[in-house]
C-alpha cells in the first residue's frame, strides 16, 4: 500500500478511493497547484484533508460556512486528526485551544473563514505556524458574478503569493467562465493542474413542473416522501415561513431558515437538521452551502433558481450517500419575471447582465427540455451523456409539436418592430389586440398583426418562454428588456431550420392568472433600470433608496416615460431640489441621453414659465445682432430671462425696469418679448 492508501484506510476508514480522488490527492500532496471540479458528494474534503496529513507543516483551509468548518473539524478530531477552526462562532476557550495547539505544533489543519483574511495579523500568524498548503473550498465564491460571491475570496490570491505555497481549489459548481475566473483570481493566471471529475449524479432523479397551485404541488411531493429528510428552497423569506407552517399543518416535522433570522435560531435549525431524521427545512439559498448531511432524500424548489449552477449545487445536497434521491423544481412566468428583474435591478455592467440573462435562458432550456434532462444538464457543463432513464422526461416523454410556424410569427413581429419591445406588446400585435400602444405606433398595420389569434395570450407567453429556453431571443438590458434575436434564430426566420416545442407546458399556461405587478409587463424592465440607478445613487450617498425617490415616483416615471426635464418635473415626488440633483440621471435611463439646462431654466422646469423662457431665449438668439443681422451683439442672461418669464411685464417701461435689461436691450428685444408674453 502507498502511504495515501494506508492513511485512507487507517484514518478515514475507507478501503478505496472514489473515482478521481487518488489523482487529486497525489497532485496536492506533491505540492502542485490544483483546481478540482467535483460533483457534490464526490468527496472533495478528503482531497485536501488526506494530503494535509502527508505533508509537513499546517494546511490552511478557507471555507465560507462556519457550520461546515465545525462539522469537518469535529469529524477529523473523532478520526484522531488534530484540526481546529478560527471563526466568529468560536468561544474564547475554543480560540485559545486552537492557538495553543498551533504553538505546540500539534495542529495539521487550520480552518478559517475568508473574512479573517482582512485582519492584518493573519499573514503574520500563517507565516509563524509554518503554513505549507492553502486549500480553498467552494472556490466558485471568488467569481464576482457568481451566485455565491464572497468579496474576501479576492484576497486569497494575494495570500498565496505572500506565503509562496501551493494552492488547491475545490468546487462542485463552475462553468467554463467561472473556471477561468478562478484561475485568474486564485492562481494569478498561471494554469493549475485541473481535474474535471464529471458532474453526473446518477442517483438523483430530476423533474420540473409548471406551477399549478404550487403550494399543493409542494405539499403533495412532501406527502409522498413523509418521514424522509428534505429541503424546500423558496424565493423569499416570507414564503419559507408560510410553506413551513403549511407543512407542519399537514403533519410534517418542518421549520424555516433564512438570512433574516436571529443567528442563534439559524444555528438551532442547522443542528436540528443534522440531528433529526425526517426534518424538512424550508429555506432561502442562505441554507445549504456546506450542509454535509449524507441522507437528504429529496430537494424541491418552490420557485425557479437563479441559474443552472445554482440549481445543480442545490439539488446536489440530496443523496450524498449515493442512495436514490429525488428532486422537483416548479416554475412559471412570474418566476422568470422575478429573476429577470433581479438581473436588471443589479449594478453589474450591461455585458454581465446580458450574460446573466443568457444563463437564465439556459435554465429555462432545462425546464422546457423535450428530451432527457440529464443530457441537457451535463451538456451545459461540457459533458456528453446517453439518456439517463432517471428523470421525468425519460419516464414520461413530453408531448411535442413542430413549433416552427409559431416561432417564425414571433420572430417576424420582433424584427418588424425593430427589436424594441418585450413580450407583452409583441403578443398584443400577434393576437390583434386593439391597444392604444399598438394604434399609436401603427403596429396594427404590420403584416404580423393578428396572425397569432389561434393562441390565447397566456399560451403565447409560454411560446416566448420556450424561445428563450432555446436561446433564440434574449432581453436587452440596455433597451429595458426589449427582445433581441440571437444568431440561432435567423435560420428559423429564413425558413432554413425548424424547431420542436412542448405542447404540454404551453397548454398548462392557458388561463393561469399572473401575479399582480407594480407596472405592466412592458414597463417592468424600465422600472428595474430606474431602481438600479436609484440603488447606485443611494449607495454612493449612503442613504436608504427611498430618500432618493420612493417606489411610487419610479413607477410613474416608468409609466409616463418623461422625455424632458420639464416633463420629469411633473412626476409626483420630483420637487425642484430632487430634479436638480437627480433629474438628469433618471432622464438618461429613460431616454438614453439627458438635456443640459442652465440652473435658471432648471428652476422653471415643469412650469408654464419654463416654456415662456424657451421662447424668449429663441427670440433673443434670432435678434442678438438685430433684425438685419448686422447690429452690435446683445444678449440677456438666463437669470434675466427667468425674471421676465416669472414677472410677465405688460409694457416696455416695466420690461426696462427688470434687472439686467436696460434701454438698449429693451429697444432690441422689447417688442418680440412683449408679443411672446401676450400670447402667453
Amino acid at each position: 500500500m502507498t502511504r495515501a492508501e494506508d492513511l485512507l484506510s487507517s484514518v478515514f476508514g475507507f478501503s478505496a478511493f472514489r473515482p478521481g480522488q487518488a489523482e487529486i490527492v497525489s497532485a496536492v500532496a506533491e505540492g502542485r497547484n490544483a483546481l478540482a471540479i467535483m460533483p457534490t458528494g464526490g468527496g472533495k474534503s478528503l482531497c485536501f484533508q488526506l494530503p494535509a496529513l502527508m505533508r509537513e507543516g499546517v494546511t490552511v483551509v478557507i471555507s465560507p460556512l462556519i457550520a461546515l468548518m465545525r462539522d469537518q473539524v469535529r469529524a477529523l478530531r473523532e478520526a484522531g486528526v488534530e484540526a481546529g477552526a478560527l471563526t466568529s462562532g468560536n468561544t474564547e476557550e475554543e480560540t485559545e485551544g486552537v492557538f495553543a495547539a498551533l504553538d505546540e505544533g500539534r495542529l495539521k489543519l487550520l480552518y478559517m473563514a475568508p473574512e479573517r483574511l482582512a485582519s492584518g495579523g493573519t499573514l503574520t500568524l500563517l507565516r509563524r505556524i509554518g503554513t505549507s498548503l492553502i486549500a480553498v473550498d467552494e472556490a466558485h465564491c471568488v467569481s464576482q458574478w457568481g451566485h455565491d460571491f464572497r468579496p474576501d475570496y479576492l484576497r486569497i490570491g494575494e495570500l498565496r503569493r505572500a506565503l509562496n505555497v501551493p494552492l488547491a481549489a475545490f468546487t462542485a459548481t463552475a462553468d467554463e467562465e467561472t473556471r477561468a475566473e478562478i484561475v485568474t483570481r486564485l492562481f494569478g493566471g498561471a494554469e493549475p493542474q485541473t481535474f474535471l471529475r464529471g458532474f453526473d449524479r446518477p442517483n438523483i432523479h430530476l423533474a420540473f413542473e409548471v406551477k399549478d397551485q404550487p403550494r399543493r404541488q409542494i405539499l403533495g411531493f412532501a406527502a409522498a416522501r413523509k418521514g424522509q429528510s428534505g429541503i424546500v428552497y423558496a424565493g423569499t423569506r416570507a414564503k419559507t415561513e408560510t410553506l413551513a407552517a403549511a407543512l407542519r399543518e399537514a403533519g410534517h416535522s418542518a421549520c424555516h431558515y433564512h438570512g433574516g433570522m436571529d443567528p442563534d435560531d439559524r444555528r438551532e435549525v442547522e443542528a436540528r437538521f443534522q440531528r433529526e431524521d425526517g426534518l424538512i427545512v424550508v429555506a432561502t439559498v442562505a441554507f445549504g452551502m456546506g450542509i454535509d448531511k449524507p441522507d437528504i432524500r429529496w430537494v424541491a424548489h418552490a420557485d425557479l433558481p437563479k441559474s443552472i449552477e445554482a440549481y445543480y449545487q442545490e439539488i446536489g445536497r440530496a443523496g450524498r450517500d449515493g442512495a436514490p434521491a429525488e428532486t422537483l423544481t416548479l416554475y412559471g412566468p412570474d418566476d422568470i419575471r422575478f429573476r429577470r428583474t433581479q438581473i436588471d435591478e443589479g449594478l453589474a455592467p450591461a455585458d454581465r447582465k446580458a450574460a446573466d440573462h443568457a444563463r437564465l435562458n439556459a435554465l429555462l432550456g432545462l425546464a422546457e427540455a423535450t428530451e432527457c434532462r440529464r443530457q441537457r444538464l451535463l451538456a451545459y457543463f461540457g459533458e456528453a451523456a446517453e439518456p439517463c432513464g432517471n428523470c421525468d422526461l425519460c419516464g414520461t416523454p413530453p408531448e411535442i409539436f413542430d413549433g416552427t410556424e409559431a416561432v417564425r410569427k414571433a420572430l417576424s413581429a420582433i424584427l418588424r418592430t425593430g427589436e424594441s419591445f418585450g413580450a407583452g406588446h409583441l403578443i398584443d400585435i400577434l393576437t390583434g389586440a386593439e391597444t392604444e400602444k399598438v394604434r399609436e405606433r401603427r403596429h396594427d398595420e404590420l403584416p404580423t398583426y393578428g396572425v397569432g389569434r389561434d393562441l390565447p395570450k397566456p399560451q403565447w407567453q409560454a411560446v416566448f418562454r420556450q424561445m428563450m429556453g432555446h436561446d433564440l431571443i434574449r432581453p436587452d438590458p440596455e433597451r429595458h428588456g426589449a427582445f433581441r434575436m440571437t444568431e440561432a434564430a435567423r435560420p428559423i426566420l429564413r425558413g432554413e431550420a425548424s424547431i420542436t416545442l412542448r405542447r404540454d407546458t404551453i397548454r398548462k399556461a392557458a388561463g393561469k392568472p399572473a401575479l399582480k405587478m407594480l407596472v405592466s409587463d412592458e414597463d417592468a424592465p424600465l422600472l428595474s433600470a430606474l431602481k438600479a440607478k436609484r440603488r447606485a445613487l443611494a449607495e454612493a450617498a449612503r442613504v436608504p433608496a427611498y430618500v432618493i425617490f420612493p417606489d411610487r415616483t419610479l413607477i410613474e416615471m416608468a409609466e409616463t416615460r418623461p422625455a424632458t426635464l420639464d416633463q420629469m418635473a411633473r412626476v409626483s415626488g420630483v420637487g425642484a431640489k430632487k430634479l436638480e440633483s437627480y433629474g438628469a440621471a433618471f432622464l438618461e435611463v429613460i431616454t438614453g441621453a439627458a438635456e443640459a439646462l442652465h440652473p435658471a431654466r432648471m428652476k422653471l422646469a415643469g412650469r408654464a414659465e419654463g416654456a415662456l423662457f424657451d421662447r424668449l431665449l429663441a427670440a433673443q438668439t434670432d435678434l442678438s445682432r438685430g433684425e438685419d443681422g448686422t447690429g452690435k451683439y446683445l444678449s440677456c442672461t438666463p437669470a434675466t430671462l427667468r425674471k421676465i418669464a416669472e414677472s410677465r411685464p405688460g409694457s416696455l417701461a416695466e420690461l426696462e425696469r427688470i434687472g439686467g435689461m436696460g434701454d438698449q436691450k429693451a429697444e432690441r428685444f422689447g417688442s418680440a418679448f412683449l408679443a411672446i408674453l401676450e400670447e402667453g
